[in-house]
């Protein structure tokens, strides 16, 4: 058996800041990496083509890192819980280490992998590395559980110590001629496209792939609007956040890289609104982890409710209505021009994320876990815990001290959207409309006419009082 370790990358594509690759690179100088296809993954009902094209590209970058570095990133497709052993045993190594994740599938899968790789003989190492603190770390202070609510959460996860990014990969020795011929009879391939796994994304990403991209991202955002982060946020019009949830979701950023640059901009701020603002972000992060250590304690929470009251709540799911809500054709503006950015780009601002969920579930009445997989269908950024934690945040079907809460429309738009400027970008037929009417969605039926715009599918008012009426019957 060689000293070679090969590193497994799954949520982890970049070389630097990546906690078990350095740990690997402290045992041995000869460092294989390799990054599997799981068909239980890819062939899955609510894969975004997008998605598949940011991952490509983020494994593009990775493999030229690799070999500036001296090795390789090899590629498989198939089970990993055969396809991982079978190349670690034809390559003889000693080890294969990879950093845990806390989805339930991924769960099941490490545990094969790890049982097949002992079997032959072969050592398994692993560790949290998307996480600031693993699951376990923060809990509560009076019986030590898993929090529950997110502000007690955040409290206790911002007085802990964090630690520093991780080193670099650099300078290590990848396989020789013959053992890349071994590593392509054990099923190594070339990199395929995202038309080849079956998905074709014909747009342009809105983001650059991978890890240099998402360095840049985060300069360019601490220069330029962290600052003003906490007043820019919640306008859909400003490109007022990081968006480096795609680059966080597949680990082309390292999350102690983010939480260092929240410090070096605490160190640089020169007023109390900066700091808020900073502070805001980093609340964000903790929103990250939290959603994250759910799932882990929690992991029922990928196929369902947490409150019991909506374990057989009666959700109307009128097909027509749910159709409409992904067509963006509600006949409410605020609505319909998020549903469009993320049709046309894999994207959606997170204000109108929560917008439109709440539209869907208490103004449709429809099941949060159709606007769930209808997202993560469509976003490029699409990750269980983050996705389902905002859902049933929006559906009051999760863990929140405030469990009704109902967005109007109309109040969101004048609120966040003063000026229409959202509406009018992704509803350019409704460029020549008032302000007034974009904002209340009140567009006269006349003017609807002429531009081709949908008259209201519901009344908001009516469906509020519905909802609450249907909600507090559940409860009792």
């Amino acid at each position: 058996m060689s000293d070679r370790i090969l590193f497994w990358h799954r949520k982890d594509l970049r070389i630097s800041d990546n906690i078990g690759l350095a740990a690997a690179c402290q045992q041995s100088s000869k460092i294989v990496g390799v990054f599997c296809f799981d068909p239980n993954i890819c062939d899955r009902d609510d894969i975004a083509p997008a998605r598949i094209q940011y991952l490509i590209g983020c494994l593009e970058e990775l493999q030229a890192n690799y070999l500036q570095a001296g090795s390789q990133l090899l590629i498989l497709q198939g089970e990993p819980s055969e396809a991982i052993p079978n190349l670690a045993a034809k390559l003889d190594v000693k080890a294969v280490f990879w950093n845990w994740d806390v989805e339930p599938y991924a769960k099941e899968r490490d545990k094969q992998v790890t049982e097949a790789l002992k079997q032959n003989g072969i050592a398994v190492a692993n560790y949290w590395d998307s996480l600031l603190h693993a699951p376990g770390e923060i809990l509560t202070k009076s019986n030590n559980e898993p929090y529950k609510v997110y502000t007690p959460f955040w409290k206790n996860w911002l007085q802990q110590q964090k630690k520093q990014p991780a080193n670099k990969l650099q300078n290590v020795n990848g396989l020789t001629e013959e053992e890349l011929k071994t590593a392509k009879e054990a099923g190594a391939i070339d990199l395929p496209s995202a038309k080849e796994l079956g998905y074709e994304w014909e747009r342009d990403l809105i983001l650059e792939p991978g890890e240099k991209a998402a360095l840049k991202r985060l300069e360019e955002f601490c220069d330029r609007a962290l600052l003003e982060y906490e007043m820019q946020r919640n306008f859909p019009a400003v490109d007022g956040t990081s968006r480096l949830s795609a680059a966080l979701k597949f680990g082309a950023i390292g999350i102690r890289t983010i939480w260092q640059a929240t410090i070096n901009a605490y160190d640089n701020s020169q007023s109390d609104e900066t700091d808020r603002s900073i502070q805001t972000w980093q609340q964000e992060l903790a929103w990250r982890e939290f959603y994250q250590h759910c799932m882990y304690f929690f992991p029922e929470l990928a196929s369902g409710p947490y409150r019991e009251q909506f374990k057989d709540f009666p959700w109307e799911n009128n097909e027509a209505y749910f159709q409409a809500w992904c067509e963006g054709k509600t006949g409410y503006p605020i609505v319909d021009a998020a549903m469009r950015q993320l049709n046309e780009t894999g994207w959606m601002h997170n204000r109108c994320r929560m917008i439109v969920a709440s539209f869907l579930t208490k103004d449709l009445i429809i099941d949060w876990k159709w606007g769930e997989k209808y997202f993560m269908q469509k976003l490029f950024d699409g990750d269980l815990c983050a996705n389902n934690g905002g859902w049933q945040w929006s559906a009051s079907s999760g863990m929140d001290p405030k469990p009704l809460r109902i967005f109007n429309p109309a109040s969101q738009a004048n609120k966040y959207d003063s000026e229409a400027e959202y509406i009018r970008q992704w509803l350019p037929e409704l460029s020549s409309i008032e302000t007034e009417y974009l904002v209340t969605g009140k567009i006269p039926q006349d003017e609807c006419d002429r531009c081709g715009y949908f008259a209201p599918i519901v009344d908001h008012k009516q469906q509020q009082q519905k909802f609450k009426t249907i909600y507090k019957e559940q409860k009792n």
